[in-house]
């Protein structure tokens, strides 16, 4: 498949991680502000191996987590795109295509997440022809549940879960899950 691809908003450019993305993504998964609703920041090793993750998924999937970039600048705002879920979710049909934003703390507030996640639903609906896309974020993580508004997603309390990479008892364990279907009357069953 190809990975030449991108995407274009008004104001970013979504396209597949290079390596000279991989400094930028370090720093931004290492910054403790930004990894608010993770565990914890990432260490080197740690963002090494997600964005072998990411760039893999692109490959084989034709999708993926893109690096975004500030088209009137050229400034590295973080990785906006979808994937396929690296788990189950209890009686979500699979398999499930989640679509996710993380933004450098000097991009938040410019409404970035949103722009580029309603062109990757675009993506995910036109070009991909998924039945559906779907969001998770810890219960707490407010400015993601806004945006998961925002992009007209609805949250269905039903598949609700305790995410099985955070540890038992920890205050981000459990997530929300929110969906998205495809208007479309003809939709592509398989990812």
């Amino acid at each position: 498949m190809t990975t030449t691809f991108q995407i274009e908003t008004d104001r970013l450019l979504l396209r597949p991680l290079d390596e000279g993305d991989r400094d930028d993504f370090a720093a931004m998964n290492a910054d403790a502000d930004v990894m608010t609703y993770f565990v914890s920041p990432m260490t080197r090793e740690e963002s090494d191996e997600a964005f072998t993750r990411y760039t893999s998924h692109v490959k084989r999937n034709g999708f993926g987590f893109l690096a975004t970039r500030v088209r009137s600048t050229g400034a590295f705002a973080g990785i906006i795109g979808m994937q396929v879920m690296r788990f189950a979710v209890p009686n979500l049909p699979q398999p499930a295509v989640e679509i996710g934003w993380r933004l450098n703390r000097a991009q938040h507030g410019y409404g970035y997440a949103t722009e580029g996640a309603r062109a990757i639903v675009h993506s995910a609906f036109q070009e991909h022809g998924l039945a559906e896309v779907v969001a998770i974020t810890a219960v707490n993580n407010g400015p993601s549940r806004h945006v998961m508004d925002k992009l007209g997603m609805h949250h269905d309390a039903s598949l609700d879960f305790d995410h099985p990479n955070v540890p038992e008892g920890h205050a981000l364990q459990r997530h929300v899950l929110y969906r998205l279907a495809n208007p479309r009357s003809t939709i592509r069953e398989e990812v």
